[in-house]
């Protein structure tokens, strides 16, 4: 008993000699050193307007500069896995997004990275919701309408994504499988196309985020009939959410910053702090608005775990539907 007491105690003392450089490299953190924020999308997008304006602040109050890097390849692959295998000190940060950390894992048969086990998260920064949008030629000006409408026409109604294994992809089988539906699925290279072709009746159904979507519904050019979050919104009080007519039904894109697996506790902590805190300026929190972008703010774990519930969530509905990319 003695000697397993002694075992005990050594182990004890060893493990604390190993966190005691995590504790002193976090005390000192930031130092000088930039800070690397990487983007998986091309500048100008949503994604990068919202680590640009995180970065510009978070740089001021650290003291020191937080450098955006854009690195756009294979959905988001290329710039997710090299945060992953990024050293955990604090000075490499992700701009994290649905596609690259909860759809990725869910369609691509091998991924370099595994998005549980790779990343702890920051916070959860803003969701937008899609907007379901129909040819101003379609009769049905609801939800409901629509169900009618594709069970009474089978084979005739057909819904636009970004590409394969894209969100809206994923989110139209969903409405597919809840509303007991077979919308065919048309995919295309990003949202604009997909748009140009439901105006001109070649498709009839499109689930574009706001962002993309709403340009066309002000215009009068296409129908929104229901929005894809769990709320309706802000300045578009008379649209509904799908689950008001499909309980359950949620699919919304989101962003937040999540840096490698490993990154002391203390500086997640005090990431945290400070991006929550600067989600909730005026000035950003009027910019991101303008994104058509929710303003969430979250706990580390509650990240964690709404990555997690993602997975799952999408996992099923990529299994249901034979949704897989090599």
């Amino acid at each position: 008993m003695k000697f397993a007491s002694t075992l005990a105690r050594l182990a004890l003392a060893f493990c604390a000699c190993l966190a005691l450089p995590l504790s002193a490299n976090a005390q000192g953190w930031p130092t000088k050193q930039p800070i690397k924020f990487i983007v998986v999308y091309p500048p100008g997008g949503a994604s990068d307007v919202t680590a640009r304006l995180i970065g510009a602040k978070l740089g001021e109050v650290l003291g020191t500069t937080v450098i955006i890097e854009n690195k756009p390849g294979a959905n988001g692959i290329v710039a997710t896995d090299f945060v992953a295998k990024s050293a955990p000190d604090g000075y490499t940060m992700l701009m994290a997004n649905l596609g690259p950390n909860a759809l990725n894992p869910v369609v691509y048969k091998k991924l370099p990275y595994d998005a549980i086990k790779d990343f702890t998260g920051v916070t959860l920064t803003t969701i937008v919701p899609q907007v379901v949008v129909v040819n101003q030629d379609l009769p049905v000006k609801s939800i409901s309408e629509l169900i009618t409408y594709s069970k009474a026409n089978p084979g005739k109604v057909s819904f636009g994504s970004a590409g394969h294994g894209a969100s809206n992809h994923l989110s139209g089988e969903l409405l597919n499988a809840l509303g007991g539906i077979k919308m065919q699925h048309i995919p295309y290279k990003g949202d604009a196309p997909s748009i140009v072709d439901l105006m001109s009746g070649q498709i009839q159904v499109a689930l574009p985020t706001t962002v993309a979507g709403l340009p066309h519904v002000k215009s009068g050019k296409l129908r929104a009939i229901a929005v894809t979050g769990s709320k309706r919104l802000e300045g578009m009080a008379d649209v509904p959410t799908v689950a008001e007519s499909l309980p359950g039904y949620e699919a919304v894109s989101w962003g937040g910053v999540m840096v490698p697996a490993g990154t002391p506790k203390e500086i997640v902590t005090r990431l945290n702090t400070e991006i929550n805190r600067i989600l909730n300026m005026p000035d950003v929190a009027e910019k991101l608005r303008a994104l058509g972008a929710i303003i969430v703010g979250s706990t580390p774990e509650e990240f964690d775990k709404y990555v997690k519930d993602e997975i799952t969530k999408w996992g099923k509905v990529a299994r249901d539907n034979n949704i897989a990319i090599d």
